[in-house]
């Protein structure tokens, strides 16, 4: 099993990343007002503010005292519950290490919109399994999944510090990431993903999703694949200094 503890990945446009820390501080502060419910309390809001596929759809109607908000308000509202520590810990560590390398190339507001949308993409997918189910969904982990997904189109290259057995080792973020990606679908698999446990379709919808979005929602000068900023062939920028060699030629500093 590969854990991400860590990237080694320079951010350049924003100093603080306030979105990605806002994100992991709303999703504790909701776990910790869970973890103050007691045990029949917190089963309600887990009813109340999770998304049923069965309530969103239409096809089943909440009891009137855990309509607390709206049945497609859930789509959201589900993204900051969480089933348990190591549930919270396993999302905030993945969104910690990659959430301000793709805030960075967004930008603060672009970025919460491209995490709300993958996020909605994620549950859909999961939805879009049996819709008549009544298993509440919750958890941040199909919005990540989106981060997942687009960190590995935008820094596949990046070197992600990663626990394997006892040792911490620098991998490639492409070789992580698509580790994870596919056992997701390995697990999908093996479990429908609809009636309890991990709901893996929404992971893999996340994932799939940020893929899709993260061209339309970069910056228009960040590259894909780890890619530099001046492709090959394109004419060098006029401020870039030539160096002078002996033999009097110009080259350019990259030759």
């Amino acid at each position: 099993m590969l854990l991400p503890l860590y990237d080694n990945n320079p951010k350049h446009r924003i100093p603080f990343q306030f979105v990605t820390v806002a994100l992991i501080a709303a999703c504790v502060a909701v776990f910790a007002w869970q973890a103050t419910l007691p045990p029949r309390a917190a089963q309600e809001a887990v009813y109340a503010l999770g998304a049923i596929p069965a309530v969103v759809f239409g096809h089943k109607v909440l009891p009137p005292e855990l309509a607390w908000v709206p049945a497609q308000a859930t789509l959201i509202t589900s993204m900051f519950m969480h089933g348990g520590w190591m549930h919270l810990i396993g999302n905030m560590l993945y969104l910690w290490i990659l959430g301000d390398n793709v805030e960075d190339a967004m930008g603060h507001v672009k970025f919460l919109i491209f995490y709300v949308v993958s996020g909605l993409a994620a549950v859909l997918a999961h939805m879009a399994l049996d819709t008549t189910s009544t298993v509440p969904l919750v958890g941040a982990s199909g919005a990540i999944s989106g981060v997942i997904g687009a960190y590995l189109l935008l820094h596949p290259t990046a070197s992600i510090h990663t626990l394997v057995l006892r040792f911490v080792v620098p991998i490639p973020a492409w070789i992580v990431l698509s580790f994870w990606i596919g056992l997701q679908f390995l697990n999908a698999a093996r479990d429908s993903g609809v009636g309890g446990g991990v709901a893996w379709w929404a992971h893999i919808g996340g994932a799939v999703a940020g893929m899709i979005l993260v061209p339309f929602f970069k910056h228009r000068d960040v590259p894909l694949l780890g890619g530099t900023r001046f492709a090959r062939g394109r004419t060098r920028p006029q401020h870039e200094p030539r160096i002078r060699l002996k033999s009097g030629r110009a080259r350019r500093p990259w030759q």
